[in-house]
């Protein structure tokens, strides 16, 4: 083996015993765009040299007959001799009939694994809830309504931001301190613990956030990035469902002797909007969220019909009853909705604040806004109202008639809906005369 001259370039035909001196001295030949000086001490190294000078050490072998070629490093950063002993393990590896290439790109792989493995347990649930904001879906429905989608973010706020209405600043929802939490630290202890501190100051608000956050975790547990992370059952944990209260929420309704009370409080309030809207609402048995968006092309004074936007059909339209009639006749005609407001949605979204004040006023608690349409359904039941007529002016599905599925038109549900209205009225104490009322009305018009 020649032993190149200290001021020549080695010859790259030959093995050369590796030194500092011959890899300075290697040049790439003119036109090419690299080449290879090979080692004799460790088989399978060479110095590679770029047209632009770059030099490195690399491994090169076959492979089932294939050649393969692996970068070591710099020449500037490797020593000759760990470049030998590195070239000497890839030997080894090779030699097990294993590709260096294929061993790195699997420790590779594990370790982009485990980075995300890390990364994604300490995904927080505030990272994630937005996602769900956007992203998800109640059951058996295209898409969210624009109050339950408001009420989820309203549930998770910050608080401290000053109030639209008001003075003072806004609360801290009931979920925003799960929001700091790591999505796969959220099991039945975490719970627990945030549950028992929110139903502190209410029981029923933290039992309907913890509600809200179920269906986090349902769909959370339904998609494949964060199933691992979740555990879907922790809201349903034994502990924390003994601690629940009552299911208040599909049994409250008013009492007859609460009924006075409770229409004096609305009365009263200073909101005249809200006050004829919570008292429709007890009159008509309607959805919230139906009457809100009752337009006024869609009152008949003349005929004496509501025309509601519908939950299960399109539409349904129900007598329009004395009282009720008066009611909204009082309403000022500032826009299309009939419970108008100035805010965005330019109708009414929340009552809750004002139902509040009233329920306070009257002494009633547990009493929510979808409560006021279950009592429609107890107090027309107290009137004598068939069961099928009742269900038909509150929209149920035909299969929820107590009586069959026997329709009524407009004019055949209207005594009804009048007995029931009179029975109210009797027990809120209210006189009134509804032949001089829809004389009243009739003039108007």
């Amino acid at each position: 083996m020649a032993r190149p001259k200290k001021n020549e370039a080695p010859d790259l035909s030959e093995r050369v015993n590796l030194t500092a001196g011959a890899i300075e001295r290697l040049t790439c030949p003119a036109g090419k765009q690299q080449a290879f000086m090979r080692d004799s001490e460790a088989p399978g190294l060479r110095v590679r040299v770029t047209s632009a000078g770059a030099k490195s050490f690399v491994y090169e072998a076959k492979l089932n007959r294939q050649t393969i070629r692996r970068t070591i490093g710099d020449v500037k950063a490797w020593s000759i001799e760990l470049a030998r002993t590195e070239a000497r393990r890839l030997a080894v590896v090779l030699d097990k009939g294993q590709d260096p290439r294929e061993i790195e790109r699997q420790q590779q792989a594990a370790k982009a694994a485990e980075k995300a493995a890390a990364t994604a347990k300490a995904l927080t649930v505030g990272e994630v809830w937005p996602l769900y904001l956007e992203n998800g879906k109640p059951k058996r429905r295209d898409a969210w309504k624009p109050r339950y989608r408001a009420d989820l973010k309203a549930m998770a706020a910050q608080g401290g931001e000053p109030k639209k209405r008001g003075e003072g600043v806004t609360r801290q929802g009931p979920l925003y301190p799960l929001l700091e939490l790591p999505l796969a630290g959220v099991n039945e202890d975490a719970l627990k613990i945030w549950y028992d501190r929110e139903a502190v100051a209410s029981k029923h608000q933290a039992a309907r956030a913890l509600m809200m956050f179920r269906g986090f975790l349902r769909w959370c547990a339904a998609r494949p990035e964060y199933r691992s992370l979740t555990d879907r059952d922790a809201g349903k944990a034994a502990a924390i469902v003994e601690s629940l209260p009552s299911n208040i929420r599909r049994t409250d309704a008013l009492e007859a002797a609460q009924v006075p009370g409770w229409w004096s409080g609305v009365e009263q309030l200073s909101n005249r909007t809200a006050s004829v809207y919570l008292r429709a609402l007890l009159l008509t048995g309607a959805r919230r969220e139906e009457l809100a968006a009752l337009t006024w092309e869609c009152v008949d004074f003349q005929w004496r019909k509501l025309t509601i936007a519908d939950k299960v059909d399109n539409t349904r339209t129900i007598p329009l009853s004395p009282y009720m009639a008066r009611l909204l006749a009082t309403l000022p005609r500032v826009g299309p909705y009939v419970f108008a407001s100035t805010g965005k949605a330019g109708r009414i979204t929340d009552t809750r604040a004002s139902h509040a004040k009233a329920l306070q006023s009257a002494a009633i608690d547990g009493l929510t806004i979808h409560g006021l349409r279950r009592s429609f359904s107890l107090l027309g039941e107290a009137a004598g109202a068939p069961a099928g007529a009742i269900a038909q002016v509150m929209g149920h599905k035909p299969s929820a008639t107590a009586e069959g599925y026997r329709p009524r038109s407009v004019d055949a549900l209207r005594p009804f809906l009048e007995q029931i209205e009179r029975h109210i009225l009797e027990q809120a104490g209210i006189v009134f005369d509804a032949k001089a009322a829809a004389g009243a009305l009739r003039a108007v018009v």
